[in-house]
C-alpha cells in the first residue's frame, strides 16, 4: 500500500471514528507500526489537518530462546522427556543434548522441581525420573506472553521468566489521532519553491506552500580534511618558525649516493647502502651533476684521510657515488645546505643559520605495527662559530619543552656523520618507561671542511619521525591505520579544516 494510500485511508476512518490510536491501526490494517507512524508525522506537515498526542506502552516480547521453548518445551521438560523409565547414565544424557545450555540449565531445574532423581547405588550414576508426568508451567506462561494473555501471568512469574532472559520488556510508543481545526479528506501536496511554470501561469495562487522555519540549522557546507600528519606536522613547523628556523627546500625525493652518503662521511661499505636497506633506482641508475672539486675532496677524507683525520683507508669508487636513490634521510638536504652556504661565506664573514626540514624518506623496510618503507623525518641544523655540545643538549631541550615534552635523557651513541651523537629519550607517563623519540649530535670535520667551511664553526643537528609522535597524540596503535587504505576516515572527518 503506498504511503498516498495509506494517508487517505487514515482520513477516512478519522471522519467516521473522531479518534484512532496507531497501534490499534496496524493491527487492524495488518500494516507495520512505523509505517503507520511515518504516515502520520507526515499528515502533520499540512498544517493543523489531524492533532496526535503520544502515548508510551509497555509490553514483553519473547526472546529466541523463549520462542524455542514454547515450541520444544522448557530446558527442564527436554531433559525429563530424555529419561527414560529404565533410566540412563548421567554422562550419556548429558551427550545426548547439542546445546549445552539446554543440558546444564535443564538438568539444574528438573533436579529443584524434583523431576528427576540420581541413582548412585550403581559404580556408575543413573538418572531416573521421579514422577510420571509433569506439567511445564514455562512453556504455558511464555505461550499466554506470545498470545498477549499478559494478565493471566502475575508479577512474580514475570521477573522469573525475566531473569530466565526467557522474554523481555518493550516500550511502545503509540499516538492518539484527533481530526484537527482544518480536517478535510482531500490533501493537496504542498509545495517547497515557486518554479517559472508557476509564475507563468498563475497556478501559484492556488497552491499551498510549506512554511519556511527560518530556525532550522542550514546544511553544512562540504570542506577539505586535514589528514592527522598534515596537522602534527604543522605544529612542529611552527615550533622551528617561532624558534627563528629557516625552512629548507626538500623538493628532492631522489638523491645520488654523493649527497645522500658520501658527503655525509658514510663509508661505501656501510651497510646502509645495502640492497636491504636502500631503494636504487634503475633509471636513471646514475647521476651526473655532482661538483667535481667537492667530490675530490670527500673522496681524499674518505680514501686516504684529511684536515687531521686518518679516513676510512678504503678504495673510494666514483661509480658507487654516482648512483641515484630514494633518499634515506633529509640531512642529505642539509648537507646540500651547508655546502652552499661554505660557497656564500668564502672572502666573507660567516653568517650563521638555522634551517629546519619536515618531509618524507624511503627506506627498504619490511612493513609491520610500527615501520613503513615511506616516512616522515623532521630536521633541525644550526651552524655558527664556536658550537658545543652543551649548545645542542639547550637547543633540543627548549624544542621539546614547546611541545609538552619535559622530561629529557641523552644516551651516547654513534653516527658516520656526527661525533659525539646522541640518542633523545623521554619518559613516557602510559607505558611508564622511557622511550626512544629522536636522534641528534655534532657534524664531524670530516663533514664540514670538505665543504669549504672556517675550522671554528661547528654544526649542530638532531632528527625524529613525525609519525610517532601523531600516533601518539591520536591514539593509534599501528601505522597502517595512520597511512593508507586502513586509515579511519572517520577520525579524519571528525578534525575539519577550519573555515575562517
Amino acid at each position: 500500500m503506498s504511503d498516498k494510500t495509506l494517508s487517505e485511508d487514515i482520513l477516512r476512518l478519522l471522519n467516521e471514528r473522531s479518534t484512532i490510536n496507531s497501534l490499534s491501526l496496524s493491527n487492524e490494517l495488518s500494516i507495520d507500526h512505523q509505517k503507520i507512524v511515518g504516515v502520520i508525522k507526515s499528515l502533520q506537515s499540512f498544517g493543523d489537518i489531524i492533532q496526535c498526542s503520544q502515548h508510551e506502552s509497555k509490553r514483553f516480547d519473547l526472546t529466541r530462546e523463549g520462542q524455542q521453548m514454547v515450541e520444544n518445551g522448557s530446558h527442564e521438560a527436554v531433559v525429563w522427556k530424555a529419561v527414560p523409565e529404565e533410566g540412563i547414565e548421567q554422562t550419556l544424557l548429558m551427550k545426548s543434548f547439542t546445546d549445552a545450555n539446554v543440558a546444564k540449565l535443564g538438568f539444574s531445574k528438573a533436579m529443584s522441581q524434583k523431576w528427576i532423581v540420581i541413582d548412585k547405588t550403581s559404580n556408575k550414576p543413573i538418572v531416573k525420573r521421579k514422577v510420571d508426568a509433569i506439567e511445564d508451567e514455562v512453556q504455558l506462561l511464555l505461550n499466554r506472553i506470545s498470545h498477549m494473555d499478559i494478565n493471566e501471568v502475575n508479577e512474580q512469574q514475570k521477573q522469573d521468566l525475566k531473569k530466565r532472559k526467557l522474554i523481555q520488556e518493550v516500550i511502545v510508543k503509540s499516538y492518539d489521532i484527533e481530526k484537527g481545526e482544518n480536517f478535510s479528506l482531500n490533501v493537496e501536496k504542498q509545495e517547497t519553491d515557486i518554479t517559472g511554470e508557476m509564475i507563468a501561469k498563475g497556478s501559484w495562487k492556488e497552491k499551498q506552500f510549506k512554511d519556511y522555519n527560518f530556525d532550522a540549522m542550514g546544511i553544512p557546507p562540504e570542506r577539505g580534511h586535514l589528514h592527522p600528519l598534515l596537522k602534527v606536522r604543522q605544529q612542529f613547523r611552527q615550533i622551528f618558525l617561532e624558534m627563528g628556523f629557516t625552512e629548507m627546500p626538500t623538493n628532492r625525493f631522489v638523491e645520488s649516493s654523493f649527497w645522500n652518503f658520501d658527503a655525509l662521511f658514510v663509508p661505501q661499505k656501510h651497510p646502509a647502502r645495502d640492497l636491504q636497506d636502500t631503494f636504487f633506482l634503475s633509471d636513471p641508475q646514475t647521476c651526473n651533476e655532482v661538483p667535481v672539486d667537492y667530490m675530490a675532496r670527500v673522496k681524499q677524507v674518505h680514501s686516504c684521510g684529511d684536515f687531521g683525520s686518518q679516513g676510512y683507508q678504503y678504495e673510494w669508487k666514483t661509480e658507487e657515488t654516482r648512483k641515484n636513490v630514494l633518499r634515506t634521510h633529509t640531512t642529505a638536504i642539509s648537507a646540500r645546505m651547508l655546502h652552499d652556504l661554505a660557497q656564500e661565506c668564502k672572502g666573507k664573514a660567516f653568517r650563521p643559520v638555522k634551517l629546519f626540514s619536515i618531509d618524507r624518506v624511503f627506506r627498504n623496510e619490511s612493513l609491520d605495527a610500527t615501520h613503513l618503507a615511506e616516512f616522515h623525518q623532521i630536521e633541525g641544523v644550526i651552524a655558527d662559530v664556536g658550537l658545543t655540545l652543551g649548545d645542542l643538549m639547550g637547543i633540543i631541550r627548549e624544542f621539546f619543552l614547546k611541545l609538552g615534552i619535559g622530561n629529557l635523557r641523552f644516551k651516547p651513541t654513534y653516527n658516520p656523520y656526527t661525533e659525539p651523537s646522541m640518542e633523545m629519550y623521554s619518559y613516557h607517563e602510559g607505558l611508564n618507561k622511557w622511550v626512544e623519540i629522536g636522534n641528534s649530535g655534532v657534524f664531524r670535520p670530516e663533514m664540514l671542511l670538505p665543504m669549504g667551511l672556517p675550522p671554528n664553526v661547528n654544526a649542530l643537528g638532531w632528527g625524529l619521525g613525525l609519525e610517532r609522535p601523531t600516533m601518539i597524540k591520536y591514539g593509534i596503535n599501528n601505522i597502517r591505520d595512520l597511512c593508507g587504505h586502513k586509515m579511519d576516515l572517520q577520525l579524519v572527518y571528525d578534525n575539519p579544516l577550519c573555515i575562517l
